[in-house]
């Protein structure tokens, strides 16, 4: 199965084969301003997933809670983040979930950098949460 994610005017989208390798919500301060939210959660998919990028996205070059590098890929014309490489991720893309448009894509399996994490949001009792991006079982 292939999976299509795509920007609010469609000019930017990813079509990738299959599963994410992960999904993950992460409340750093880097996703709580990407998305405008108070968390964002991002599909990681390797890179031998990706069947097509359509589109001229703006690259955003950005360093990430733990001082490493992160290329965002933008519309230019509506704003929306699609996807990402991390310096983290190695060989991998990240994708917005939210670009799915698909009510029954996957859930995260784990919370990351909950020490940023609004004290209001709570997470399923069931996933590994990290302060940073290291996971241990209901830290």
């Amino acid at each position: 199965m292939n999976r299509k994610a795509k920007c609010s005017c469609g000019e930017i989208h990813i079509e990738l084969a299959g599963d994410p390798k992960m999904v993950v919500a992460c409340s750093c301060l880097n996703c709580q301003k990407r998305t405008g939210s108070v968390f964002g959660v991002g599909a990681y998919f390797g890179n031998d997933q990706i069947v097509s990028k359509v589109g001229d996205p703006k690259l955003f070059v950005d360093t990430s809670n733990e001082g490493r590098k992160l290329n965002r890929s933008f519309c230019s014309n509506c704003g929306t983040t699609v996807h990402w490489e991390a310096e983290f991720m190695p060989n991998a893309v990240g994708v917005a979930v939210g670009c799915f448009e698909d009510p029954n894509f996957p859930e995260p399996v784990a919370a990351a950098w909950n020490r940023s994490k609004h004290k209001w949001v709570n997470f399923p009792e069931n996933w590994p949460k990290s302060d940073t991006q290291g996971f241990k079982k209901n830290a």
